[in-house]
């Protein structure tokens, strides 16, 4: 088995769990792979360093250690070579790494084939600027609307064809995968999905509403974003919790599903109930 390596370097003991990973997967016969510019900082010769888009693609799978987040950037990076992620948790929260850190002894049971594949969906933003301009960012978890600091008041639209889904004033917007249901969408009052549903899910945040409510849409539907604000402020796109867009009144964004899927590999079974069960129906230590 060819497996390509993805750490997050900068995450605390991310290395140190890889590398105990790796001792793992060598043992039992796996090939692994990295990028180049991860060479002096891994420091083992017992991987094969070159440049991603030259060995990902001749690898059977990818390792991404770190936190959510760190799965979140490589899910998009990677996803165009249709390769499973397999995440290995090295952060608090991690609801997309199936495997925890003190689970590593379950690679051996990996190696033998044992593990399934849950395919998930992504979500599109496409913007059409007043130039005519056209620009898509594309997410695993949320795309989120989020009024800017000098923007004192936001009131959204959102419509479905010819129907108009929602006008309120609120301080957001978030269209979430059944993936980034466990995610922003959830502290915002949205519902908990199973990962592998089709669906968009829509949430507001802190809407100047007594009756608004999150809504779940068909995976087909294509949902348009508009606003209007008082004064010079503007509202800003993010795609999985990244910076992206500063947008303006005259701008107008489409959500629909994207064609890009995402494949993450589960080792312990049921981890996306167990995770509930865990990380959300527990406190948290010291709090």
């Amino acid at each position: 088995m060819k497996i390509y390596i993805s750490p997050n370097p900068e995450k605390e003991h991310c290395l140190e769990y890889t590398k105990k990973a790796c001792d793992i997967l060598v043992a039992n016969g796996c090939e692994l792979y990295a990028d180049e510019e991860l060479k002096s900082i891994i420091k083992d010769d017992r991987i094969v360093f070159g440049a991603p888009e030259d060995i990902v693609g001749s690898c059977d799978l990818i390792l991404v250690s770190g936190g959510d987040g760190t799965i979140l950037k490589h899910s998009k990076k990677l996803s165009g070579y249709g390769k499973a992620i397999l995440g290995l948790n090295c952060g608090r929260l991690g609801f997309m790494a199936t495997l925890e850190h003190d689970e590593l002894y379950l690679l051996e049971d990996f190696c033998k084939g044992h593990y399934s594949v849950s395919d998930r969906m992504m979500i599109e933003a496409k913007v059409i600027l007043k130039s005519g301009e056209v620009k898509s960012f594309a997410a695993l978890n949320d795309i989120v609307f989020m009024k800017s600091e000098d923007c004192k008041i936001a009131d959204f639209k959102v419509t479905k064809g010819e129907a108009v889904v929602s006008e309120l004033r609120a301080d957001g917007l978030i269209f979430s995968t059944p993936t980034g249901a466990t995610a922003y969408s959830l502290s915002a009052g949205g519902p908990l999905i199973e990962p592998e549903l089709e669906c968009i899910e829509f949430t507001q945040i802190c809407p100047h509403s007594l009756f608004a409510r999150s809504m779940i849409f068909s995976p087909d539907s294509v949902l348009t974003v508009s606003f209007s604000s008082k004064g010079s402020g503007n509202v800003i796109l993010t795609a999985d919790g990244v910076g992206e867009l500063s947008l303006s009144p005259s701008d107008r964004v489409e959500i629909r599903r994207c064609a890009s899927r995402v494949s993450l590999i589960d080792i312990t079974g049921n981890s996306f109930y167990n995770s509930i069960s865990k990380k959300l129906m527990t406190p948290m230590k010291g709090e």
